[in-house]
């Protein structure tokens, strides 16, 4: 019982503030996403300029709710692969699989600084993944399995310029922080920085007052 504690409380430590509380909530229902967010999703996944037969990897996959965006736009000739540090999350991910009966998508449960994967993919999906997007060493890492002219897509939060939104950006800054890791790479106006430099020139969008991001690399799809 005591090992089962500890493997319980561990994987707690690896699923971010704001999750602990929702995953036992959405796990009873496998393909609960957020109307709002799901708008963002297909955004992203346009961006990503998929085609059928395409492998694609969402980094910080959470609960797969850009799953059935991502397969209908690789189709069952293609491939998506999840990469999620959070076992709880990526169990509720698993769910979504088994529910939807996708044969093409695997969710692989690990840290995208270490993760190990098969093969190379034609586009990187990292949405609402700071921990991959801002960190060098899971660029770093998941460079190597991309192909030369493969899309990669990120969505998160930062800092606003704007009137209205600059005013609040200290309370946001301090809910950010609240709801993430503590190794989470704190706020600030330009987080796309650290992937630019992976990858390459980025076109970025604001959204949301200046306090959401999507930046998408420039490369053409050959």
């Amino acid at each position: 019982m005591n090992s089962r504690k500890a493997s319980a409380a561990a994987d707690r430590e690896l699923t971010p503030p704001y999750a602990r509380y929702l995953v036992p909530l959405i796990r009873p229902f496998p393909n609960f996403d957020l109307f709002f967010v799901k708008s963002l999703r297909q955004r992203a996944v346009r961006r990503l300029q998929l085609h059928p037969g395409d492998r694609v990897i969402d980094a910080g996959c959470g609960p797969g709710g850009s799953f059935p965006f991502l397969v209908d736009a690789v189709t069952q000739s293609g491939v998506v692969v999840g990469v999620e540090i959070s076992p709880d999350m990526g169990l509720t991910a698993k769910k979504r699989v088994e529910k939807n009966g996708w044969t093409n998508v695997e969710v692989i449960v690990g840290d995208a600084k270490k993760v190990e994967l098969q093969g190379t993919f034609d586009a990187l999906l990292l949405l609402g993944a700071p921990d991959v997007y801002a960190s060098p060493a899971a660029l770093a890492n998941l460079a190597p399995y991309l192909k030369r002219d493969a899309r990669i897509v990120a969505f998160g939060a930062k800092l606003s310029h704007r009137g209205l939104g600059k005013a609040f950006n200290s309370i946001f800054r301090l809910l950010f922080s609240k709801a993430t890791f503590s190794s989470t790479p704190q706020l600030d106006y330009e987080p796309w920085k650290t992937l630019e430099s992976c990858v390459g020139a980025l076109a970025v969008e604001e959204l949301f007052f200046g306090w959401m991001f999507m930046a998408w690399s420039l490369r053409t799809r050959e």
